[in-house]
Parts: C-alpha cells; sequence; structure tokens
C-alpha cells in the first residue's frame, strides 16, 4: 500500500508525544511531511522543542519540524503544566535537541504542502488548539478542498469536559479556530474524551513498553507514569488515557474504532459552555452531518499496536 500522506499539528505533550513515535515507527502505512507545532499544554518555544526531542528519540533528526501560532486567533493562551508539567514532558531529564527547527511559519509550510501536493492526498493531524489549521483555511481558502481528511484529537460528547465542565482542553483553548476547521466542509475525523477514555494506561500495559528494553520504552514508559497521576486521582480511574496517539492508530487500524457520522457544533459564546462540542448523536436536528465522531475502541488491539510499533525503535 502507499503510505498515507499527513502533517502532524501537535503541542507536546506526553500522549502527543507517543502519537509522533507512533507515526514515525510505521512508515508503511504513513508517511510524515513535516510536524507543525502550536502552543496549547505548554507555550510554544517549548512545543516546537519537544517536537524536536521526540523526532531525535525516534531516531528520525531529518523530520522537518516548523514553529507555528503562538496565541490562539482572539483570546489568551490557556495552558495545561498542571497535567504535563512545566516543560509538557516532565517525567525523565531529557537533553535539549540538536535537530533545527525550519525557518518557515507552520501555517505557511501547511499552505504549501496542500498547494504542491496533489489535491485529495495530504491528511491533517492536528492533536492540539486548531489554531495553525484554522490560519492556514483563513489564509488561503484555496487549500481547504485540496485536504483528503482532518483526523483530530479533541471535544467530547458523554464525558463532557476536561478543562471545564464542558469542554474538552483542546477545543477549549481556541473555540474560534476550532469552529472554522468544524465548518470548513473538510472531511472529519474526531476522536474526542468519549473515546480515549476508554484509552487507559495499566501497569501492564506500561509494564509492557518498559519491557521492550529500548530507550523510547523506557521513555513512554516514564511519560505514562507521570502524567497518569493527575487522571488517576481526578477520574478515579485504574490508568491515564493516551489521547492523542488515537489518531494514528485510527490511520493505520480504523477497524480498531467505530463511531457515528454525525453533526458537531462548537460554542464560541457562552460563557458557561464555552468550547463545547456540541455533538447531535443522537440525530435529533436536521443540521448537515460534518464529522465521524467516534465513541468506542478495541483497547486491547489499540494497546498491541502501540507496543509493536514503539519496538521497532
Amino acid at each position: 500500500m502507499t503510505p498515507r500522506k499527513i502533517i502532524i499539528d501537535t503541542d507536546p505533550g506526553q500522549d502527543d508525544a507517543v502519537a509522533i513515535l507512533l507515526a514515525l515507527a510505521s512508515p508503511a502505512e504513513i508517511a510524515v511531511l513535516g510536524i507543525t507545532a502550536v502552543a496549547g499544554n505548554v507555550p510554544l518555544p517549548l512545543t516546537e522543542k519537544n517536537t524536536r526531542i521526540v523526532c531525535e528519540l525516534a531516531g528520525r533528526p531529518d523530520v522537518k519540524v516548523f514553529a507555528g501560532c503562538d496565541a490562539p486567533l482572539s483570546r489568551p493562551l490557556v495552558t495545561a503544566e498542571h497535567v504535563h508539567g512545566k516543560t509538557g514532558l516532565d517525567g525523565p531529564q531529557m537533553a535539549d535537541p540538536t535537530m533545527p527547527l525550519q525557518d518557515q511559519h507552520a501555517v505557511d509550510f501547511i499552505i504549501q504542502t496542500l498547494r504542491e501536493e496533489p489535491a485529495g492526498t495530504v491528511t491533517l493531524v492536528p492533536v492540539g488548539p486548531l489554531t495553525n489549521i484554522a490560519t492556514a483555511f483563513q489564509r488561503a481558502p484555496d487549500i481547504i478542498p485540496r485536504v483528503q481528511e482532518i483526523v483530530l484529537m479533541g471535544g467530547a460528547y458523554f464525558e463532557v469536559g476536561n478543562i471545564t465542565p464542558a469542554a474538552e482542553f483542546n477545543i477549549y483553548v481556541d473555540p474560534e479556530a476550532a469552529k472554522i476547521v468544524f465548518d470548513a466542509g473538510v472531511p472529519l475525523v474526531v476522536m474526542p474524551l468519549d473515546v480515549t477514555h476508554k484509552a487507559l494506561t495499566t501497569k501492564t500495559r506500561i509494564d509492557a513498553f518498559r519491557a521492550m528494553g529500548t530507550k523510547v520504552g523506557d521513555m513512554v514508559a516514564a511519560w505514562t507514569d507521570f502524567f497518569e497521576r493527575f487522571d488517576m486521582e481526578k477520574y478515579g480511574s485504574e490508568g491515564a488515557p493516551l489521547h492523542d496517539p488515537c489518531t494514528i492508530a485510527y490511520l493505520i487500524q480504523p477497524q480498531l474504532f467505530s463511531g457515528r457520522q454525525i453533526n458537531v457544533e462548537i460554542e464560541t459564546s457562552s460563557e458557561l459552555t464555552l468550547g463545547m462540542t456540541v455533538a447531535d448523536w443522537w440525530g435529533i436536528t436536521d443540521r448537515p452531518k460534518n464529522a465521524l465522531f467516534i465513541g468506542d475502541l478495541d483497547a486491547e488491539g489499540f494497546y498491541a499496536l502501540l507496543a509493536e510499533r514503539l519496538a521497532r525503535l
């Protein structure tokens, strides 16, 4: 099969890092054209640095990394150091990257790539706030019909919110950007908290990473050890969800996931529910269906895929 050409748009974050590693470990299925960093879990200087750290960990200093937007379209930046630590990749100490950051702005790279690659051959995989993607769509609306698909991590319906009672973090940070993306008409696959909260780490699953006996396996185990404490205390669960790798796993083995094609609208004006993904799961309205909203996954299959691929690095 021909590898799927993707651009990963990210704000690492430990689970973002695992998503990047999974993509780079799967060259038969995925061709990473570039990775664009955005402000989100931590500010932009840390997200672009963390992205390069992860590429070097994967043994891929050749991957092009671009810095993008350092703030949401029209709001102050909200970050998540309380989950990911002050660096975004807290846990084991990691050396600064030596691979270069590209001079080109991430938004310009997205626009240029979508214009140069054949229409319908590039998938965007945003796993942070949608600022870079929305900005590219605003600046160059001609690229919108050229996107093959957007597979994103964000939003929630049954699981409601994780940064406010009603909103998931990635959407809440830049709801205006999310609205632009959800309204764009691009084929959209959404990995909300409803599915990622079923992709929980367990002691057995973390031990499988550590048992690889590799630097990548040790690092992923240490990262999950660090950030699962927050979610276990918050939700009373046996582990923490690996949110962002669900997007890459879907591109590799979509049969692991199930969902519904529904209408999803983004709340941008309410103080109470700002950033809520209003998902018409039950088909109550006649609003057009604009997203495949994923609701379930085969967690054992997901972790088996992660373990098999990460062991390659």
